[in-house]
């Protein structure tokens, strides 16, 4: 019987690993991504190009406008912080993202008959948002399975984050033995209109430390006044 999976991509490094890894476990993948009001479109421009090619049999791209609310500085025109990650919750946390981006999930998993959703989620090298959290995820299931047709009817729904307890450089490492291109990914907050990443912002700040710890080079370019 097929094994069918819901896999959010971002077109990122941890969600193409995320993809990776759940095709590696037998299931089929469907991967969806999200047209947010994000503040650039380099990302989604990645994800559609890659779905794919990365292993998915169809890819979803959901749209709605977080800018309508904001609260954000990659939903609004606060400036992308780039002087280091720092303790606490940043400007660059969306409010009730993943929590949105979980809930489509759950629609089209129960649409399909796909009873497992993976999300890449990392509660080691990341940066402070609290939906990334393991108590989080074990809050959703619950209530994903209190919530639908499937979980009342016995079909649960089960929540997979395999990074969640992973260093950046184990995910890189992890995802280089089931074949990912790194290449192929883009993880910058802020990149510049030709979409080179900044080397400066958070993401570009843990995914540079991930492939200095897997001792690897990154395969991105960047641009050539960040502090790598």
């Amino acid at each position: 019987m097929d094994k069918k999976a819901i896999v959010l991509y971002s077109g990122g490094l941890d969600s193409t690993t995320c993809m990776a890894i759940a095709a590696s476990e037998g299931f089929t993948t469907y991967a969806m991504s999200f047209s947010y009001g994000q503040r650039h479109s380099r990302e989604l421009e990645v994800a559609m190009s890659n779905a794919t090619r990365a292993g998915a049999a169809q890819h979803m791209v959901v749209e709605f406008d977080l800018r309508l609310i904001g609260g954000s500085a990659l939903t609004s025109g606060v400036e992308v912080p780039k002087n280091g990650v720092t303790s606490g919750i940043p400007v660059t946390y969306v409010p009730a993202r993943n929590t949105i981006f979980l809930s489509f999930a759950l629609g089209w998993g129960e649409t399909i008959g796909a009873q497992d959703i993976f999300i890449g989620v990392n509660a080691v090298d990341y940066s402070g948002y609290p939906d990334c959290r393991p108590e989080y995820i074990a809050s959703f299931e619950k209530m994903a399975n209190l919530a639908t047709r499937s979980g009342v009817e016995g079909h649960g729904f089960r929540i997979h984050t395999p990074l969640i307890n992973m260093t950046k450089g184990e995910i890189i490492k992890a995802g280089l033995s089931l074949g990912v291109d790194y290449s192929l990914t883009h993880s910058c907050y802020d990149p510049s209109p030709e979409g080179i990443s900044c080397g400066l912002c958070d993401s570009c700040r843990l995914r540079l430390k991930g492939f200095a710890e897997a001792g690897i080079p990154d395969p991105l370019t960047y641009q050539p006044l960040s502090q790598q």
